[in-house]
């Protein structure tokens, strides 16, 4: 079997896995965390994976719709629909703002523009009061969806926050796969070509920005309802790295690429902790207790191993191998 074939059984068992998660002892915060960088990642991947532009930028979509959804719940007292649809507007309008300039470069020059755009977002962000500052937005109410299921209880926030990704997800799909998704290739893989073609490429940079900025700020959006707080790491350029290394280690212009990149690393983050410490035991060496504390080295060495050993990530290698194997196979019939 090839793996477009495959693709439908993976999601459906990955669908399947997430539904009956919490009752299989996952801690649904986590996952419901998981969900969200995951959400972040593949919008990402929209952009560079699809259409071949690198914005170092993606943590002003998460960070600034997070505040503003955090705000628009906590002060204004809007419903959490109303909350996550301001976040996703407020990332399509930033992504509008920082498309609009970057589309007008190539290359470094390019990423450097969202770099510095994301880089004003965060300071704006440190010095205003309705941010909290260094001490971030805190004690973000879930309330209560459409004014009758209370989110309260993380059971039920778990299943809207599995519904909204998976929806978000699935607007990803369909947009990869529309004709506009494949012009967005077309630019990717040759752009004089597709200008050659007639096509204003521009214009349609512009609007995947602005389509992977307004996923990326409901996740940020979606972030802030779960967890209850936007801190200003959300808007740190730190987590722009965070975004590329997701993908990269997942498999860069794959749609599952995405969504396993940001489990590895989400998961090393918060549970590196306890790896270090079953090592230790099992291997009676005491440096790997300290483990916990090196959290960026071990990311950091993941990274340059994908890099080195699996070029095209995770996911990109894994389908690869099922291409070999098909045509292997159809060789020898």
């Amino acid at each position: 079997m090839n793996s477009k074939k495959l693709a439908p059984i993976g999601y459906g068992l990955l669908l399947l896995g997430l539904l009956v998660a919490p009752f299989l002892g996952a801690y649904p915060v986590f996952v419901m965390k998981l969900l969200c960088f995951a959400l972040f990642a593949s919008a990402f991947n929209l952009l560079l994976g699809y259409t071949g532009l690198l914005s170092f930028g993606h943590a002003a979509f998460l960070g600034g719709a997070a505040y503003v959804t955090g705000h628009s719940v906590k002060v204004w007292g809007v419903t959490p629909e109303i909350g996550l649809l301001l976040g996703l507007v407020s990332g399509a309008f930033l992504g509008l703002v920082m498309g609009f300039f970057a589309i007008r470069r190539q290359g470094i020059y390019a990423t450097m523009i969202t770099l510095a755009l994301a880089q004003m977002l965060f300071f704006a962000a440190l010095q205003a009061p309705f941010t909290g500052g260094e001490d971030g937005l805190q004690g973000v109410p879930r309330g209560k969806l459409f004014g009758m299921i209370d989110l309260g209880s993380d059971l039920t926030m778990y299943y809207v926050c599995l519904i909204v990704v998976v929806a978000a997800f699935l607007v990803i799909v369909r947009t990869i796969h529309s004709p506009f998704g494949q012009v967005l290739k077309g630019i990717k893989e040759n752009e004089p070509r597709a200008i050659s073609l007639g096509y204003d490429t521009n214009r349609f940079k512009l609007l995947a920005f602005v389509i992977s900025a307004a996923i990326a700020g409901l996740a940020g959006a979606l972030k802030t309802l779960v967890l209850g707080f936007a801190t200003l790491s959300d808007v740190h350029w730190s987590s722009s790295g965070h975004v590329v290394l997701m993908t990269l280690v997942g498999g860069l212009g794959t749609l599952s690429g995405p969504l396993v990149g940001s489990a590895v690393v989400v998961l090393l983050e918060n549970k590196i902790g306890e790896m270090g410490t079953l090592l230790a035991q099992l291997t009676t060496i005491d440096w790997f207790n300290t483990l916990g504390e090196s959290v960026t080295i071990v990311t950091g060495l993941i990274f340059v191993v994908c890099v080195l050993a699996f070029r095209r990530g995770i996911m990109g290698e894994i389908i690869a191998w099922l291409e070999r194997r098909r045509e292997g196979s159809g060789s020898t019939h």
